[in-house]
C-alpha cells in the first residue's frame, strides 16, 4: 500500500467522515465567524513518534475549500519530537475550524499505527523476519492503516477477501480436512495465486506440507514447535507465525527463522499519536 493507492481511495472515506461531524452545519463556528476571513494556524507534535497521513490530513481542508494552503517541515515517515512544529494552515478560518477534528484523527490514528509499527519492526532488525499487519483494522480505515504500517517500516499482508487465499480453522472444518481444503483451493484459485493455511500444531503442519500448501501459518504454537516446523518446510513451504504478537512479546519469535510474522496488534492496539492544532489567528 503506497500514497498514491491510498489517496486514490480516500476521497469517499474522508467526506463520508466529513458528513458524519457536520449533519447540516457547524454550528459553533458560525455563530463566532460569520464570514470570510483568512488566518492560520500551527500542526504542533505534543509527543515523540513517527508521522504518517499528510496526505489525508491536507485533504480533508481541501475537500472543504480547494484554496487552502499548506507548509509542512517534515513528510511521512520522519520521526518527530514532543513540541515540534510539522506545519502551518492557512486559509478561511471556518475551513480551519470545521476540519480540524476530522483531519486530526486521521493523522493521529495513521501516525500512531506507524509509531507503533515503527517499535515493533525494530525489534526484527537484523533477522530475515518479515514483519506483516492483519485484516484486524478499523471499518473503513483499513487503506489508511495499512498505508501506515508500510510508514512505519512493516509489510502488507493481504488487503482483503479477494486479494488471497488464507484457509482458517473454520475454512478447514468446512471443507472436512486440511488436505481436502488445500486441493479445493487449488482446483478453484487461478494458478497465480498462493495459497496460505493455518495450522496449530506439528501434525497438522505436517499435514499442510504434504499437501502442497504455499504458505503455512503457525497460529499459537509453542516455539521449539515452530523451530522443527521452520526446519521442515525448508525448501518446501514459506512460513508465518501469529496468536497474540506485540511489541512486548515478539523478541521470544526472533530467533525461530520464520519467513513471517503477523502481528492484528499493529492496527488493532496502537494507541494514537498526541497532535494538535493550535495559535489559530487572522492574517
Amino acid at each position: 500500500m503506497n500514497e498514491i493507492t491510498m489517496m486514490m481511495n480516500a476521497d469517499e472515506l474522508i467526506l463520508s467522515a466529513l458528513r458524519e461531524d457536520i449533519t447540516s452545519e457547524d454550528i459553533t463556528t458560525n455563530s463566532v465567524m460569520r464570514e470570510y476571513q483568512k488566518g492560520e494556524v500551527e500542526l504542533i507534535c505534543k509527543q515523540d513518534g513517527v508521522l504518517a497521513g499528510l496526505a489525508v490530513f491536507k485533504r480533508v481542508f481541501e475537500l472543504l475549500d480547494k484554496n487552502t494552503e499548506f507548509e509542512f517541515y517534515f513528510k511521512d515517515g520522519d520521526e518527530v519530537k514532543n513540541k515540534d512544529k510539522i506545519g502551518v494552515i492557512r486559509g478561511d478560518i471556518r475551513v480551519l475550524l470545521s476540519g480540524e477534528r476530522v483531519a486530526l484523527n486521521y493523522l493521529q490514528r495513521m501516525s500512531g499505527v506507524a509509531t507503533y509499527t515503527r517499535g515493533v519492526a525494530k525489534l526484527l532488525e537484523g533477522t530475515e523476519t518479515k514483519l506483516l499487519d492483519t485484516r484486524k483494522t478499523t471499518p473503513n480505515m483499513r487503506v489508511f492503516e495499512k498505508y501506515s504500517v508500510k510508514v512505519g517500516g512493516g509489510h502488507n499482508h493481504r488487503y482483503n477477501l479477494s486479494d488471497g487465499i488464507l484457509l482458517k480453522d473454520n475454512h478447514i472444518g468446512a471443507a472436512g480436512s486440511i488436505t481436502k481444503a488445500v486441493q479445493m483451493a487449488k482446483e478453484y484459485a487461478p494458478f497465480v495465486r498462493k495459497i496460505e493455511i493455518e495450522v496449530e500444531n506439528l501434525e497438522m503442519f505436517k499435514e499442510a506440507l504434504e499437501a502442497g500448501a504455499d504458505i503455512i501459518m503457525l497460529d499459537n504454537m509453542s516455539p521449539d514447535d515452530m523451530k522443527e516446523a521452520v526446519k521442515l518446510a525448508k525448501g518446501r513451504a514459506e512460513t508465518e507465525c501469529s496468536g497474540n504478537v506485540t511489541k512486548e512479546n515478539i523478541k521470544r519469535l526472533t530467533d525461530i527463522g520464520v519467513d513471517y510474522i503477523s502481528s492484528g496488534a499493529l492496527t488493532h492496539s496502537s494507541p494514537i499519536l498526541d497532535l494538535s492544532l493550535k495559535n489559530l489567528h487572522s492574517i
